[in-house]
């Protein structure tokens, strides 16, 4: 091994921490076991960290894209979702919303996204729209309040899902558009929807900000409508069949 190579590995050794192993540096080199040793050390580090973002984005559970039956939607822009995993969307700070019917995707859509951008060393969250809005208003002290507002706009990429299911006081509507406007050309945002934009307002019934969350949202936003059946529904009835096949003794 060159000395120049040598040196690099050292780098990576200090880089990593690896105190011990520098201070019997000669001693580890002379053993042959130093590079495998920083190789291992970085790849299991990288894989923990992998692990805990993963876990801290709450991004759980979802049908990889791959396996989406793209003939069943009898509307769905493939090449716009598919440029959206590609995530220069991220690099311009723009913004998508997915609007659809229940159980045509849109969640899974948006999972595959966050799971990619994750992979790819951006900071992701995915939360539901209840959720993070329970959060924000759960307290009284503007101090806690601004800090949970910094935390929500911090993420590189923000996927606020369900919006449309619940309805929401003035509060939720008014934190909402605050932090929207945080994030405003600065950090990408994802809003998965069951509601048209001119039906937000019967999601937020009373609310005077609402013309001025959607403008902001869609500002420079990806806009993609799924139509379609309940993808759910589809496998719920396909797995009932399977099951009275087999019951009756029929092979699937």
């Amino acid at each position: 091994m060159t000395e120049k190579n040598l040196e690099v590995l050292r780098a990576r050794a200090v880089a990593l921490g690896l105190h011990g192993l520098i201070t019997h540096w000669d001693e580890a080199v002379a053993s042959g076991w130093v590079e495998a040793i920083i190789i291992w050390e970085e790849k299991e580090r990288a894989r923990r960290s992998h692990e805990r973002r993963l876990r801290n984005a709450h991004i759980g559970r979802f049908k990889a894209l791959c396996n989406f039956d793209w003939d069943w939607p009898k509307r769905c822009d493939r090449m716009a979702i598919e440029s959206l995993m590609s995530l220069e969307f991220l690099n311009d700070a723009t913004n998508a919303v997915i609007i659809g019917n229940n159980g045509v995707g849109k969640s899974m859509i948006a999972k595959n996204i966050a799971h990619q951008a994750l992979v790819c060393g951006h900071t992701v969250l995915f939360t539901s729209a209840g959720e993070m809005l329970t959060n924000l208003t759960s307290t009284d002290s503007a101090s806690v309040l601004r800090h949970r507002l910094i935390h929500y706009a911090s993420f590189h990429l923000l996927v606020i899902d369900e919006v449309g299911y619940l309805s929401y006081s003035d509060r939720h509507a008014d934190l909402l558009f605050e932090l929207i406007s945080r994030r405003y050309e600065k950090r990408s945002t994802i809003v998965t929807t069951n509601r048209t934009f001119g039906e937000w307002q019967q999601v937020f019934p009373s609310a005077a900000c609402v013309a001025s969350l959607v403008d902001r949202l869609i500002h420079h936003a990806e806009v993609i409508a799924i139509d379609g059946e309940s993808y759910r529904l589809k496998e719920a009835e396909e797995r009932a069949e399977q099951l009275a096949r087999k019951r009756r003794g029929v092979k699937s």
